[in-house]
């Protein structure tokens, strides 16, 4: 019995707390109120896939999207299109925050590698400075072993 009274009671004080939301016309979300000028842009980009993640100076993901997220399959997933796409998307979220300018960091060889910061750009934002941290090999995989005839 005890446990259901307070089950109860949290509810009506949940709801009773909505309803003062409501009445001061403060309809807020946790993401609208943290407000960042500037902003990196991580675009990893595969033959297959291409994924985008805005985060702040320090690390933390404000938003993050990928082609297949967005409802494209197979081998349109790859396509510069499908880039182009993402950034946008990514835009309108960076936009909300009030992101002004932004760092790309470009990882991998894929063909949405230009399209997607193409995309976040297409929407306002002014690039400060692009790297290219695609991961390369100094030695590469050991040689396989001579074959014997």
């Amino acid at each position: 019995m005890g446990k259901k009274r307070t089950v109860e009671k949290a509810e009506t004080k949940v709801e009773g707390a909505a309803e003062e939301k409501k009445a001061a016309g403060s309809a807020t979300t946790a993401s609208s109120k943290r407000k960042v000028e500037s902003a990196r842009l991580c675009v990893e980009s595969t033959y297959n896939n291409t994924k985008v993640v805005l985060t702040d100076m320090q690390g933390n993901t404000i938003a993050s999207s990928s082609s297949g997220a967005l409802g494209f399959a197979g081998a349109k997933k790859g396509t510069p299109f499908a880039a182009a796409k993402v950034g946008e998307t990514l835009a309108l979220k960076a936009a909300a925050v009030g992101v002004k300018e932004i760092t790309v960091f470009v990882r991998g060889v894929g063909s949405g590698r230009e399209a997607a910061i193409r995309g976040f750009v297409s929407r306002g934002a002014a690039i400060k400075s692009i790297s290219d941290i695609t991961p390369v090999p100094h030695n590469g995989p050991k040689a396989p072993r001579p074959r014997r005839v």
